[in-house]
C-alpha cells in the first residue's frame, strides 16, 4: 500500500528522528570546519535551525562519490546494527567523532545516514 500525503514516512514510524540533511556544496562557506580524516569541509548546522549542513570536499577526500554529489537526510536512531539489518550499506559503521556511530545506507539512489550517539550521563 503506498503512503498517503498526510501519513509520516515509514522511518518515522521505525522510531527514526530527523537530524540534519547534508548538502555537497564547491563553494567555501562561512564559518566552515575542517574534518582532516574526511578530507572535507562543514559548516551551517550550528546555526541552522532546520538542520541543514553544508559540506564541501577536496579532491582526493575518501568519501564516496554519491555522498559528494547527491544530498543526504540524517536519522539518529537508538540501535545503528538493529537499524542496518536489511539495508543496502554504502559506508561501514564508523566512528567520525566521539560518541557518535554512523553508517551511511542508499535508498532508491539516495544517500541516507543513520546515527547513534551515546547517551549522556
Amino acid at each position: 500500500m503506498k503512503r498517503r500525503d498526510h501519513e509520516p514516512p515509514e522511518a518515522q514510524r521505525w522510531g527514526w528522528r530527523y537530524h540534519h540533511t547534508g548538502i555537497p556544496t564547491t563553494e567555501p562557506r562561512a564559518g566552515e570546519r575542517y574534518l582532516p580524516q574526511f578530507k572535507m569541509y562543514v559548516s551551517g548546522f550550528e546555526e541552522s535551525p532546520y538542520g541543514i549542513e553544508w559540506m564541501r570536499f577536496e579532491a582526493d577526500s575518501p568519501i564516496s562519490e554519491l555522498i559528494r554529489t547527491v544530498p543526504h537526510v540524517a536519522f539518529e536512531v537508538n540501535d545503528l546494527d538493529e537499524a542496518l539489518q536489511g539495508k543496502q550499506l554504502l559506508s561501514a559503521p564508523n566512528s567520525p567523532s566521539a560518541g557518535v556511530r554512523v553508517a551511511m545506507i542508499i535508498d532508491d539512489g539516495c544517500p541516507i545516514e543513520l546515527m547513534q550517539f551515546d547517551k549522556i550521563k
